[in-house]
């Protein structure tokens, strides 16, 4: 019979060889087609739910010098579907719904009243590439403030004149960069770039970026995955 101080190095032996065998495991169960995708979901809703642990809301992102930036005419315009939905720019109105205070509908002057912010931050697209720009705007967290927003609400949702739509996690939304952004390079936001109103979050990926909005709700719960690609599977959080 095996003495115990055997037996100890032999669960300790298994242990090691477990570790080993993990990796491979793991390699073998994505071979098999139908847990292929409960396993990535799996990982993806850990991923995001780590990002959110670690998001530290008085962190900043880095920011540039003007000599950094990106030349204007170089940005990319980068759409999911249309690059000008051609909004009614005279006719536009922000529309707020949700736990709030003051629900209506926002002109771009009464956005333009709040506190301004311009930030030289990077913008990060999932396709790899990576630009400095040169945003201005009101923090989204003055915005919120002024509609009376429900503190304790979990979310804010947007939608765009083009059918996209996004969502961000309060802590996000509050971020001091976090942005309702109408400006770039010191110039009303073009068309192509989603005038009149957009988000910049440097904190994000640029699909949470959502261009040509029309629509925001302050709300505890949001559909599906809260965003055009997160229901096609990409991060719901995307943190930088």
């Amino acid at each position: 019979m095996p003495s115990r101080t055997n037996q100890r190095g032999f669960k300790r032996m298994n242990r090691r060889e477990l570790l080993k065998l993990t990796p491979v495991l793991a390699l073998g169960a994505f071979a098999i087609h139908k847990l292929q995708e409960p396993l990535l979901s799996a990982g993806l809703g850990f991923s995001d739910w780590a990002s959110r642990l670690m998001f530290r809301k008085h962190h900043l992102a880095p920011t540039f010098a003007d000599s950094e930036l990106t030349p204007f005419e170089k940005f990319p315009i980068n759409d999911y579907d249309v690059d000008d939905p051609e909004v009614d720019l005279d006719q536009w109105a922000l529309t707020v719904t949700g736990e709030v205070q003051k629900r209506g509908d926002y002109t771009l002057a009464q956005i333009q009243a709040l506190p301004k912010i311009q930030q030289n931050t990077r913008h990060v697209c999932v396709e790899g590439w990576d630009v400095i720009g040169r945003f201005g705007g009101t923090r989204l967290s003055e915005f919120l403030k002024m509609v009376g927003a429900d503190p304790t609400a979990r979310f804010i949702s947007v939608k765009c004149e083009d059918g996209y739509y996004e969502s961000l996690d309060m802590a996000t939304a509050m971020h001091p960069q976090t942005l309702l952004c109408y400006e770039m390079y010191d110039q009303p936001l073009t068309r192509e770039h989603g005038a009149p109103l957009r988000l910049n979050v440097p904190t994000k990926i640029g699909y949470k970026q959502a261009k040509y909005l029309t629509d925001l709700k302050v709300t505890h719960i949001i559909e599906k995955a809260g965003g055009y690609w997160e229901d096609q599977g990409y991060s719901e959080f995307y943190g930088l």
